[in-house]
């Protein structure tokens, strides 16, 4: 028979985690690496931005600011494929 384990969520240290300078670099780091595939797989490399924020963590979004990024995303997921291929779990929003 297993053996119960006890265990106890510490929000506040989780929230830390979250928030840290660490936690920030790795985001940072991803968010620089999905730009850098969706330039090389876009004609107008230079209007992808990787940009930074914080909610109740660490966060960035990755922008094709090219009025053609809607319909590249819509015919070959370039902002899908850079993602998933440097391993994020991509899901569609609201799929959490």
């Amino acid at each position: 028979m297993p053996q119960r384990v006890e265990f106890e969520l510490d929000a506040a240290g989780v929230r830390e985690v979250l928030e840290s300078p660490e936690v920030r670099q790795m985001v940072d780091e991803a968010a620089g690496q999905v730009a850098e595939r969706v330039r090389a797989a876009v004609p107008a490399p230079e209007t992808v931005e990787a940009h930074p924020y914080t909610t109740d963590r660490q966060a960035a979004r990755v922008t094709v600011a090219d009025r053609r990024a809607m319909a590249w995303q819509a015919k070959d997921g370039i902002l899908t494929r850079a993602a998933a291929g440097i391993g994020a779990d991509v899901k569609e929003r609201g799929g959490r």
